[in-house]
């Protein structure tokens, strides 16, 4: 812990195990980024992130590293929500997410919601490097306070790069002291969560995705390169997984 707050870093690494599987020589994580390798189906390794303290608050710094090299498959998901939390340390709390997947490697990258609790103030970037061979998943959920509340201030950075290439670089920030519209009709409209899917495929470069409306509140939209979005809001949590879900059904 520092005096502006907890500092706390994760690190996965999966590598192909020469048999069809997949290993983690590397799974470290200190403070409130505990993980915890679960068990899976065929050649897919899946790593949970569990919550060991509350957080982040003002003032924390937490990173998240993942690596996946050639011909591995791996999953990530979170055992709960991660709710973001005003502190007695002043400031901002960050949070910032690197995904590296290389050629023939996979990467499903499905953590639970982020909540932004009243009070708080978290900026959070997520960034994807792929190779041009790569595969991914990629679920971004924000909820923007809890039952019945006000929502803190919430900015999140989401990155994708295949081949050195940008297909995605987009911002968003919520709440008190953001730029003004951001509940308006053409960003959340009243609405309390928002989310993103991100899906890479090679195959896309060969029968790109054609971009759709899916009800009122989700659109698939064609990315530059083998890559697809789906943007969604919605009125809770729930309604917002259920459009993310049937959306990558879709691409399925």
């Amino acid at each position: 812990m520092t005096a502006t707050g907890v500092r706390a870093d994760a690190r996965i690494v999966a590598r192909a195990d020469g048999r069809g599987g997949t290993v983690l020589p590397v799974l470290e994580g200190d403070g409130p980024l505990a993980l915890r390798r679960t068990r899976s189906d065929g050649t897919e390794a899946k790593v949970m992130l569990v919550g060991a303290m509350s957080g982040p608050l003002g003032g924390d710094r937490f990173s998240l590293t993942a690596s996946v090299a050639e011909g591995a498959r791996l999953h990530i998901g979170s055992a709960a929500a991660t709710l973001a939390l005003p502190g007695q340390a002043k400031g901002e709390a960050r949070y910032d997410v690197r995904l590296d997947v290389a050629d023939g490697a996979e990467l499903r990258w499905l953590p639970e919601q982020l909540i932004s609790a009243r009070g708080s103030d978290l900026y959070v970037t997520t960034r994807a490097e792929l190779a041009a061979g790569a595969r991914l998943v990629l679920r971004e959920e924000q909820v923007l306070g809890r039952a019945g509340e006000d929502p803190g201030r919430l900015t999140s950075r989401l990155t994708v790069r295949v081949a050195g290439r940008p297909v995605l670089d987009q911002e968003l920030s919520c709440g008190p002291g953001a730029p003004g519209g951001w509940d308006g009709p053409a960003v959340l409209a009243g609405h309390r969560a928002v989310g993103q899917l991100v899906v890479v495929r090679p195959e896309f470069m060969a029968q790109p995705v054609q971009a759709q409306v899916l009800g009122e509140c989700a659109a698939l939209i064609p990315l530059a390169g083998p890559a697809a979005l789906v943007s969604a809001v919605a009125p809770d949590a729930l309604r917002l997984r259920r459009l993310l879900d049937e959306a990558l059904t879709r691409l399925r």
